[in-house]
């Protein structure tokens, strides 16, 4: 527009500078006498200062008045923006982006909008419930020989190959917290005194593994002996980096189970009546009724009340150094070792 308006003014400029010029061409050499004095609005120069003022006037109003392409152009361009706008405002109110509703003349976003079929899953990709457990049911399972961890010992009789429905038993949380406390107490010692014995430790066991193994052999475990291997079980390494309490061997579920199997098949052969002990460590032994931890092949009355009293004695013995089973704790190159108290 200021292009325009410096074309007018330029053009008006040299139009007065041309009838200028011209009048003074055809002036003559001498002065002629004065003419008469004329009226003051007779001149010629009215009309002429009256045509540039036209021009410059047609000129702004052409510059300022927009054309029929331009006033089209500004159309496009507010319905977009009011277009974009209500987008935006349906996007916040809903959460989603809405269909857009593309002009006809604004052909690039059409042609860049998804439709709904590519966002659209099919129905072979919609995850079900049941096909990735997340933990076993309490609702019993029938056992079968694909489910053992190991092919049974030969020579068991068939009273000791029980196969009962697998059925996870909850733990009491105040059983499962004393025994975790106690065990803390035993990490934490190995840990800071003999580390290659820490490392054996077992990795933490499965509520299914266990009800398996009660199945399997008709007992229901004391809480605090479930609990314990929940958090170990058992051990792992070279047999002489394990850890052990009081030089006992510590087992693992399955190791519980046959050997359960192996006393049961004896006490089957001498007519004895299959025996409710289990075997936990190398002579340790708990009662699944009682829950008492004994060693029947040396003495009749029980060592401690319960799994858990073992634990905290084991963890006593090893704070305090003092002994334990007869044996107190020491440690060589990184491992714990149990030596004769006498």
């Amino acid at each position: 527009m200021l292009k325009l308006v410096r074309l007018a003014l330029t053009a008006a400029i040299l139009t007065a500078i041309a009838v200028r010029l011209r009048r003074r061409a055809r002036m003559p050499a001498k002065p002629p006498a004065p003419p008469a004095p004329r009226a003051a609005g007779r001149t010629r120069m009215g009309p002429v200062w009256g045509a540039i003022a036209a021009v410059v006037a047609l000129t702004l109003a052409a510059a300022l008045v927009p054309t029929g392409p331009q006033a089209v152009s500004e159309l496009r361009a507010a319905l977009y923006q009011a277009q974009q706008s209500a987008m935006t405002v349906a996007m916040d109110a809903r959460g989603k982006s809405p269909a857009p509703v593309t002009p006809a003349p604004v052909t690039p976003i059409a042609a860049v909008t998804p439709t709904p079929a590519s966002v659209t899953p099919t129905p072979t990709s919609t995850p079900t419930s049941t096909s990735v457990p997340v933990m076993p049911t309490p609702t019993p399972l029938a056992p079968t020989p694909a489910t053992t961890a190991s092919a049974p010992p030969t020579g068991i009789p068939a009273a000791c190959m029980l196969s009962g429905p697998a059925t996870v038993r909850p733990i009491s949380p105040r059983v499962r917290a004393a025994v975790n406390r106690q065990w803390r107490r035993i990490e934490r010692w190995l840990r800071e005194n003999a580390p290659r014995t820490y490392a054996s430790l077992g990795a933490p066991g499965r509520a299914g593994t266990i009800a398996l193994a009660e199945a399997q052999t008709g007992l229901e475990l004391p809480d605090d002996l479930r609990a314990s291997l929940l958090r170990h079980n058992g051990v792992s390494g070279p047999p002489g980096a394990r850890f052990s309490l009081g030089g006992e061997q510590v087992r693992g579920i399955r190791e519980i189970r046959d050997q359960w199997r192996e006393s049961c098949a004896s006490r089957v052969g001498r007519g004895d009546p299959i025996g409710r002990l289990v075997r936990v460590g190398t002579l340790i032994e708990v009662d699944a009724d009682t829950g008492h931890v004994v060693a029947s092949m040396v003495r009749p009355e029980p060592i401690w009340p319960s799994y858990h009293a073992m634990l905290r004695d084991m963890a006593d013995a090893l704070e305090q150094g003092r002994p334990v089973l007869g044996a107190r704790a020491t440690v060589k190159g990184g491992l714990l070792r149990w030596s004769d108290a006498r």
